[in-house]
């Protein structure tokens, strides 16, 4: 095997036994990346050569490198959420996943490419290029956090960062073949994370395989004062959880997910994700869970409350982008009102500006009480669901997409169609649950196939207990792109 093909614990413990040199990781990763981000394009920009305070760092992962979404501020580093709006702008400070990757010892080695500033399933509403998915090139790697899931599955990173804020870890993680992790709310520091919708999104880690997952929501999570809706809770020691079996798990898998179409017109699960779910669901049982099915009544309205919910907050977040404090400013104005007129519209692409349309139309006076207000009772609704579940089940399994990744321009021009993908991720948003998406098969066109976990708050243990010993049985996590 190269040295790019190897998770982070084992090029740590090559480490520890002298058998390599942080260099030699190094430069495996830099000949890797000059290979394929030519056909990937996971990266929006890239630090080939790490500080020597990173490389030599205090911490215990010994300078190894890692992939950071492009919305993720680190200090004196150009940071643009794939947006014309922010060029220009250099962070001051180190948002707090940052500074705890410092103190462990990780380097920055790139930021990745994503949908602008979120918004997007495909990771094709980025200003600058889109990224394709590493096992099928005509493919989309999926979104907003493409770029990270992306660079993972094709051994340009060994970790990344994303945020997910309706799926957006999970989902291309499926896509993508990796395993991806959305934390409880709560569980990771959102300081320095720039906004989409500041009650759904979340921090949370790509890797190869459960055990370097474990590995970096350790080092990432834990209280930050920095930001009021951190919760104040130990963080354990997830890698505990590992190895231990699942017999008397008691699994729960919702009938919604295996039906579920929010729009007559449009197809539910594809066959193939279903067949790959029923098959992954036997494994289980054979690995002695107990798996029976339940229903979370009010998954219907889900895309419906999180659309309404989450445009709403980005309109509000996304106000500042103006032209006055930071990023672009259109200049040969007459006044002011022109400057932010025409800075927000040439700085904003299409996608972010429907949902500014959408957001402050939600929030309009006359229009608040109707949507809004209401779909916030909904999303109590929705959340009350998995918490009713959760009083007799350990986790639940579901679908983590309806569908492998599909291709490149098939649903750019049909919004309604593209945020459909993420019709089985945006419900944990809503309830603040912790949730995971892993390998479990593949299509008949070679695309992969993710697995989702979901589990009561701040129960990050369960996620990762069920599915390294899922992980243990089956050889799915060890596949790699023939690139």
């Amino acid at each position: 095997m190269k040295l790019w093909e190897f998770t982070g614990h084992e090029l740590l413990e090559k480490l520890a036994h002298q058998e390599i040199t942080q260099e030699e990781i190094l430069g495996a990763l830099d000949k890797r990346r000059e290979e394929v981000e030519p056909k990937v394009k996971a990266f929006l920009r890239f630090e080939k050569t790490p500080g020597p305070e990173n490389l030599s760092g205090p911490g215990g992962f010994q300078g190894l490198p890692i992939a950071v979404k492009d919305n993720i501020c680190i200090k004196n580093r150009p940071v643009t959420c794939a947006s014309r709006i922010l060029e220009g702008f250099h962070p001051p400070y180190d948002a707090t996943v940052i500074q705890k990757l410092k103190a462990a010892g990780f380097s920055i080695y790139g930021q990745t490419n994503m949908d602008e500033f979120a918004f997007g399933s495909s990771c094709e509403n980025s200003s600058y290029f889109p990224t394709r998915n590493p096992w099928n090139l005509e493919c989309v790697p999926g979104g907003s956090s493409g770029g990270s899931a992306a660079a993972v599955a094709c051994g340009e990173a060994i970790w990344a960062l994303g945020s997910d804020t309706g799926g957006s870890i999970r989902q291309p993680a499926s896509f993508c073949g990796v395993v991806g992790l959305k934390p409880t709310y709560g569980r990771v520091s959102r300081y320095g994370l720039i906004a989409f919708a500041s009650s759904l999104d979340q921090i949370g880690p790509f890797a190869r395989d459960i055990e370097d997952c474990s590995l970096l929501l350790k080092v990432i999570a834990g209280y930050d004062p920095k930001d009021s809706t951190s919760a104040n809770l130990s963080v354990p020691d997830f890698l505990l959880s590992l190895g231990k079996d699942i017999k008397g798990i008691k699994i729960g898998v919702p009938k919604e997910y295996f039906s579920l179409s929010a729009d007559r017109a449009l197809e539910g699960i594809a066959q193939e994700v279903k067949q790959a779910l029923e098959e992954a669901i036997e494994q289980l049982k054979k690995l002695g869970a107990k798996v029976q099915e339940v229903s979370l009544p009010h998954t219907e309205y889900a895309v419906s409350v999180y659309y309404i919910l989450a445009t709403a907050e980005a309109s509000s977040n996304l106000a500042r982008f103006d032209g006055v404090q930071y990023g672009l400013r259109t200049e040969a104005v007459d006044n002011l009102t022109e400057m932010y007129k025409r800075t927000r519209q040439a700085g904003f692409g299409s996608e972010a500006k429907r949902r500014i349309m959408l957001g402050t139309y939600c929030l309009s006076h006359g229009y608040y009480e109707a949507y809004y207000l209401r779909a916030l009772k909904v999303r109590a609704l929705i959340a009350n669901d998995f918490a009713d579940v959760f009083k007799d089940f350990d986790c639940l399994i579901t679908p983590t997409s309806p569908t492998p990744a599909f291709k490149l321009g098939e649903k750019i021009q049909n919004p309604l169609a593209m945020y459909l993908s993420d019709i089985y991720t945006i419900s944990i948003n809503l309830a603040g649950l912790p949730a995971i998406s892993i390998p479990c098969g593949f299509s008949s066109g070679g695309l992969p196939i993710g697995m989702q976990i979901i589990a009561g708050s701040f129960d990050e243990e369960m996620l990762f207990r069920v599915a390294h010993c899922y992980e243990d049985s089956t050889s799915w996590h060890k596949m790699r792109p023939k690139i």
